[in-house]
């Protein structure tokens, strides 16, 4: 299965250039605020695209997404939105989760020392993981500080169940991949630090 990566688009989707495939996978950051119109606006793009599979989660500047969640699942007509929830899709198990580690109280983000309840939510025989933020120390170095900003309750969670997949953005500068024994993470991230839309979806492709 073809699957195409995209997060932090930050209502800047339109003019990218999205690469055909079997699944396409959004982590995130889709909205810049508490307003629908980013995600109708969105959902109508998904729209346009000929993917079979259009999964969805939100992230920390989705507040619409937070404040508002069963109108984002009627706007979401044309995905599969995921919400701390999973789905099977030709025998491949699915989890989402928009939550991320607590940063100056913007949306989804756990309060502080509580990290470890939300990751335990995350099925063991998950195959494909989507998460806004990334796990600690994996894609996740910050400019400004150089320093990791990801979770290591999620790094606990990727090392005991080891899905084959895990796709997020959040930290914009550290796009790109990784991959270990086990796991190829996906920071997938189109915008860069300056809220610029330059990097280039990132395709997988997934063998059963």
């Amino acid at each position: 299965m073809k699957i195409v990566t995209i997060s932090d688009t930050h209502q800047k989707h339109i003019n990218l250039k999205i690469p055909d495939g079997d699944m396409l996978i959004v982590a995130g950051d889709i909205t810049e605020g508490i307003y629908f119109l980013g995600a109708d606006r969105f959902n109508a793009w998904l729209g346009t695209l000929p993917h079979k599979y259009k999964i969805v989660i939100a992230g920390n500047h989705d507040f619409y997404f937070q404040d508002q969640p069963d109108q984002v699942k009627e706007i979401l007509s044309n995905a599969i939105y995921l919400n701390e929830s999973g789905i099977t899709i030709e025998g491949i198990k699915i989890w989402g989760s928009p939550w991320t580690k607590w940063f100056y109280d913007w949306a989804f983000n756990i309060p502080i020392g509580t990290d470890a309840d939300y990751w335990k939510k995350v099925p063991d025989d998950t195959d494909i993981l989507i998460t806004h933020g990334p796990p600690y120390g994996i894609l996740d170095t910050t400019k400004l500080r150089n320093e990791p900003a990801g979770c290591k309750e999620l790094l606990k969670t990727v090392e005991r169940i080891k899905p084959k997949l895990h796709v997020f953005g959040h930290i914009h500068e550290s796009y790109g991949t990784y991959t270990n024994k086990e796991t190829t993470f996906i920071n997938t991230s189109i915008c860069n630090e300056k809220y610029e839309p330059i990097n280039k979806p990132i395709v997988y492709e997934y063998r059963l």
